[in-house]
């Protein structure tokens, strides 16, 4: 069975410009927003009582926010190769509209609405009832709130606080849930050679390099140079560190790839 890796929304996959404090003020009073993610009351209703006290067209304006966050995206497209990726979100009843009008809706394998489940995070109960509706006894969870991984380890998931896309991409390589291996492709193979013995000077592994030709073509000059990195020294997935490979490379005119 292939590993269970469950995925915030908003502040992971879905960024959003900073809610302004007075709309912040009226649309997330704790009371209020429980109401709309745990179905209470629907969008439609929860956007009326913002707009009991703030312009209807603010409100519609603020509602209307929030896009892709692409590097987020494309881990989540690596771990589903090889996990079962599912997204838990506290939303309101607006949810599956939303993922149709992100391009979200065929990128899951499940979608867990506490607003359908009447159950919001951190309360243990909504963990626990995904497990059981999927079959599973744990699973690797995601959040960007610190409160909702804690609560996720405390009802037996592997609970993640992930504030960024670093810290989600170092999440998901350390798990094994994303490829281990970056390549950094580079044009020149006097340079290649020498960054991969430096490299593995440092303790990166296996720093070998390849000949790679850009497919249909015998020009030397579509020729790249790639240096393989699967372990970093520290002993971690070369992967957990892209961010610095992606420098390293940047630096030897050339780019990282996941392999």
């Amino acid at each position: 069975m292939k590993p269970l890796l469950l995925l915030d929304l908003d502040g992971v996959l879905r960024a959003y410009p900073p809610t302004p404090p007075d709309i912040a003020a009226v649309a997330f009073e704790p009371g209020l927003l429980h109401r709309a993610v745990t179905g209470e009351i629907t969008d439609a209703q929860w956007q009326d009582e913002i707009a009991r006290t703030i312009p209807r067209e603010r409100v519609d304006a603020w509602a209307a926010g929030g896009e892709v966050v692409p590097e987020a995206l494309h881990l989540a497209r690596l771990a589903r190769r090889q996990c079962f990726v599912a997204l838990l979100s506290n939303a309101t009843t607006r949810l599956e509209a939303d993922l149709a009008v992100l391009g979200l809706d065929g990128e899951f394998d499940a979608v867990f609405n506490s607003s359908r489940l009447g159950v919001a995070k951190p309360d243990p109960a909504i963990y626990r009832r995904v497990l059981d509706e999927l079959g599973r006894t744990t699973a690797v969870f995601c959040d960007d709130s610190e409160e909702n991984a804690v609560a996720a380890t405390a009802a037996g998931l592997d609970g993640v606080h992930v504030p960024d896309v670093r810290a989600l991409r170092v999440a998901l390589a350390t798990r094994g849930l994303v490829p281990p291996t970056v390549l950094l492709v580079l044009p020149d193979r006097d340079e290649a050679e020498e960054l991969a013995t430096e490299l593995l000077g440092e303790g990166w592994a296996p720093a070998r390099v390849h000949r790679d030709m850009l497919a249909g073509e015998d020009d030397a000059e579509d020729v790249d140079w790639v240096v393989e990195l699967t372990t970093a020294p520290d002993g971690s997935p070369a992967s957990a560190h892209r961010d610095e490979l992606d420098e390293l490379a940047e630096r030897h005119d050339g780019f990282a790839a996941e392999h």
